[in-house]
């Protein structure tokens, strides 16, 4: 299978967060300091690190940043509910959407993968909550699973030269952060994403 030319849109943000929500909804009177997955972290701490970092992608876009984070801090209530957690996942989501949608394709804003145009923080927002998504429902015991159009098209964008070949792209995507072994693969230690738009990047 080859990796899905298509862009990776705010949409496609929209739909991350939904596949999150709907994923955990009926899991928030569950014990959400319990791990997520293999992460030191707790479920309630990974998926409020997600929302960090989606407002924060939102900022770096609205600043057109250049060389470093703009310098401002957004958290969560250390008191929120899991379900009001959930909340402020959309809500991320929703706010990083809208700035990508609304910024034009040819601004560029720092990050350390690389000086990414709207739809590389869109890809990197899609990511943040899928993987970590997964990690959490992991953590909980529940089900998590993405189409292969959307974990294609992030793949496509952030690990430009991984193949997908006869994998299923979620799995190809789960392995490329590091999270699970895929037979005659490579499990590569740490991974990067490429921020940059193709032609912009080293």
């Amino acid at each position: 299978m080859r990796l899905d030319p298509a862009p990776v849109t705010p949409e496609d943000v929209e739909l991350a967060g939904t596949i999150v929500i709907d994923a955990l909804a009926g899991s928030v009177e569950a014990d959400w300091s319990l791990s997520a997955g293999g992460l030191s972290w707790s479920c309630w701490a990974t998926l409020a690190h997600v929302c960090d970092c989606l407002i924060s992608y939102t900022g770096q876009l609205a600043d057109r940043a250049e060389t470093d984070y703009v310098p401002f801090v957004v958290r969560v209530k250390e008191s929120a509910s899991p379900a009001g957690l959930l909340r402020v996942v959309r809500v991320a989501a929703g706010l990083l959407a809208a700035v990508c949608r609304s910024t034009p394709e040819d601004v560029r804003a720092y990050h350390p993968s690389g000086m990414a145009d709207p739809e590389g923080f869109a890809a990197m927002g899609v990511a943040e909550l899928l993987v970590h998504g997964n990690d959490v429902a992991h953590g909980l015991g529940v089900s998590f699973h993405v189409e292969p159009g959307l974990a294609s098209r992030v793949l496509a964008r952030l690990f430009p030269r991984t193949a997908i070949a006869d994998d299923d792209p979620w799995q190809v995507l789960l392995w490329a952060h590091g999270r699970i072994r895929l037979p005659g693969r490579v499990q590569a230690n740490g991974w990067t994403w490429t921020g940059a738009p193709i032609g912009e990047r080293d």
